[in-house]
């Protein structure tokens, strides 16, 4: 596989692919992290996917192996996955072809089809997790600022979101890491949300992809 689409593209944007075998390397030095089901991952430069759909790959076994003698764990548990991967990337081809491609491992790993509510909640949770924007001016293709949707889980199929500016939160990358919305944890509010919504459930999130389409 070719580490470059055009050499234009590698003079105007720098645009050059990690290999596979330096994706698992890397990966494998926060081995423990690419494990944790929840535990977030930002690449701000995620070009078609190549490490975010090696980390849902990791994260997908690990839903396997806790809750596949469940079917309704199991296809929660691998939303919560794929809620936890998140992209900015500058070229509107590269962006779409990142949420196919991770989409892809999903609908494959759980052989479900396209009316599957799972792949349609999937759709939605995508659109706003993986960005077409700019990292560096943080700022959408569209001008606005780059907002990330934060889920958790709630247990018993109701998941929850609550959504930040990206521009806010490093502003604020000072404080530890353990308290950034990457690794959120609810004992300390170091940012505020600018949005927080109702308690969601799986088919909630899907007609919410449906009203996108639309």
């Amino acid at each position: 596989m070719s580490q470059i689409k055009s050499k234009q593209r590698v003079a105007d944007h720098g645009e050059v692919f990690t290999p596979p075998h330096l994706v698992a390397a890397m990966l494998d030095l926060v081995k423990d992290e690419t494990q944790r089901i929840d535990s977030r991952f930002l690449e701000p430069a995620c070009g078609s996917g190549n490490f975010l759909i090696k980390i849902l790959q990791r994260k997908l076994d690990v839903v396997k192996q806790k809750y596949g003698k469940s079917e309704f764990e199991n296809r929660h548990y691998s939303l919560l996955a794929v809620m936890s991967v998140y992209g900015i990337e500058l070229l509107s081809d590269n962006i779409a072809e990142c949420r196919k491609n991770v989409l892809e491992i999903l609908s494959l790993h759980l052989s479900i089809g396209e009316d599957d509510v799972l792949r349609n909640a999937a759709l939605y949770v995508l659109s706003q997790n993986l960005v077409h924007g700019d990292a560096m001016t943080m700022k959408t293709h569209d001008g606005d600022a780059i907002t990330f949707a934060e889920w958790g889980y709630l247990g018993k199929g109701k998941y929850q979101r609550r959504d930040f500016r990206y521009d806010l939160m490093t502003k604020n990358s000072v404080v530890k890491s353990k308290n950034s919305l990457f690794a959120y944890t609810p004992d300390l509010e170091v940012y505020a949300p600018n949005k927080v919504y109702p308690m969601m459930t799986m088919k909630e999130i899907a007609e919410m992809n449906n009203e996108v389409g639309n």
